[in-house]
């Protein structure tokens, strides 16, 4: 079976660093990378299992950055019609093919790291 090509877009200087300004505006906020690891592997949280799993952050601010990342496609927000209410959330596809990126950006971080 022949793999299927993907077209890549081709992309200039200028044009790179653009798109990955944009990618990096997407994850800019103190606390967006560290929701982002809570969910990732497909994990689902509650909003207070965030609140839980990530000390310091205010609940206005954990609000805020879901909002953001919600708005961004990156994560999806469920809200379930009981009494008391319970909101939870997750990585659309979209969010979780970040991690890859985010692991790479680790390892690379590490490599820089190692004077061997």
């Amino acid at each position: 079976m022949a793999e299927r090509e993907v077209s890549r877009r081709q992309y200039t200087p200028e044009s790179a660093a653009h798109g990955v300004e944009a990618a990096i505006r997407l994850l800019d906020g103190r606390w967006k990378l560290l929701i982002l690891f809570h969910l990732f592997d497909g994990k689902v949280q509650r909003y207070s299992d965030l609140e839980r799993l990530i000390p310091g952050v205010s609940q206005k601010m954990l609000a805020q950055q879901l909002r953001q990342l919600e708005t961004d496609g990156l994560v999806a927000r469920t809200v379930y019609p009981e009494v008391p209410p319970r909101v939870d959330y997750r990585l659309t596809a979209w969010g979780q093919a970040l991690c890859p990126a985010l692991d790479g950006l680790l390892r690379w971080r590490e490599e820089m790291s190692d004077p061997g």
